[in-house]
């Protein structure tokens, strides 16, 4: 697949030139205990998103901050519910953010790759992310070496965007019925980046087989098994859970300590998935695994 064709698709992305700029600050819009809506100025524009404070967080202590992005068309509100990680925010002690996405064609997104005159988005994701790091970093004791990145859909896109682009300030990420966009393109990922990816056989949105427009599964995996240096076979078991098979591949011993998981759901759709691995939800399978890593890899 290459770049090009794939930016003429019906979501296409990449991102405008930066500007430097001081970062900016949370303006909150709306609270209800824990939870607060909020919002930063980042390029000229309201950028909005949800943010879950753990009761369990004094202040006293740098936490991890975990970032959960939306799929295309949809709202951070709509996908905390569907991808809630409230309660392991609570248990685990660590920040919660769903950031919204800017409108392409009248429909949310995100924009995971670099510039380029293809591009029909010109929103500024990547170094949006970056401000609102910073933002956050200068309001909460956040442990800036243990910052993750997780997404659907095209949330799962932006998730590896991120790994290719701002690996200075991501230290693990996970992508649920996503795709890696950039796949072979040259990025400066500044150290072995652990991922996690769940995958269903029959996602007929983003096939797991992968088609024009999208890279496989597989050769995501097999793109970081390769760029975190692991070269022993992976570990395989397989659960049925419903009306699903989920067959796990564990390849570790990378760079580092890295890792690289997948989850194939034989039979599962285009979904944030419901069903359970060895009792474990999708949400604690991905912080299971990206709590492991900071920065300097294996914790």
């Amino acid at each position: 697949m290459t770049r090009s064709i794939f930016i003429l698709f019906f979501f296409a992305l990449s991102f405008s030139s930066c500007q430097d700029e001081e970062p900016a600050k949370p303006e909150e819009t709306t609270t209800q205990d824990q939870l607060s809506t909020r919002s930063i100025v980042y390029d000229d524009k309201q950028r909005a998103y949800v943010i879950y404070i753990p009761v369990s967080y004094d202040g006293n202590a740098a936490v991890p901050l975990m970032f959960n992005f939306h799929g295309f068309g949809g709202t951070a509100s709509g996908h905390m519910q569907d991808a809630d990680m409230r309660s392991l925010a609570e248990s685990e002690t660590f920040i919660l953010v769903y950031p919204q996405g800017t409108e392409i064609g009248g429909s949310s997104h995100w924009n995971p790759s670099l510039p380029s005159e293809e591009n029909k988005s010109d929103a500024d994701d990547l170094e949006f992310m970056e401000a609102l790091i910073n933002a956050l970093a200068s309001e909460y004791a956040i442990d800036t070496k243990r910052v993750y990145a997780c997404g659907y859909s095209n949330g799962g896109m932006m998730s590896y965007g991120l790994a290719n682009y701002k690996s200075e300030l991501i230290a693990a990420v996970g992508s649920v019925s996503g795709a890696m966009l950039d796949l072979g393109i040259s990025a400066p990922t500044s150290h072995p980046m652990p991922v996690i990816h769940l995958h269903g056989t029959n996602d007929g949105v983003i096939p797991y087989t992968g088609n024009t427009y999208y890279n496989s599964a597989q050769s995501v995996v097999d793109y970081w098994v390769d760029f975190n240096n692991i070269t022993t076979a992976p570990t395989q078991n397989t659960e049925t859970s419903g009306s699903v098979t989920i067959e796990h591949s564990l390849y570790d011993q990378g760079d580092n300590g890295a890792s690289v998981e997948l989850y194939k759901y034989v039979n599962g759709d285009h979904v944030w998935f419901s069903n359970t691995y060895q009792g474990k939800s999708t949400a604690q399978l991905i912080w299971d695994f990206v709590s492991r890593y900071d920065l300097d890899g294996l914790r």
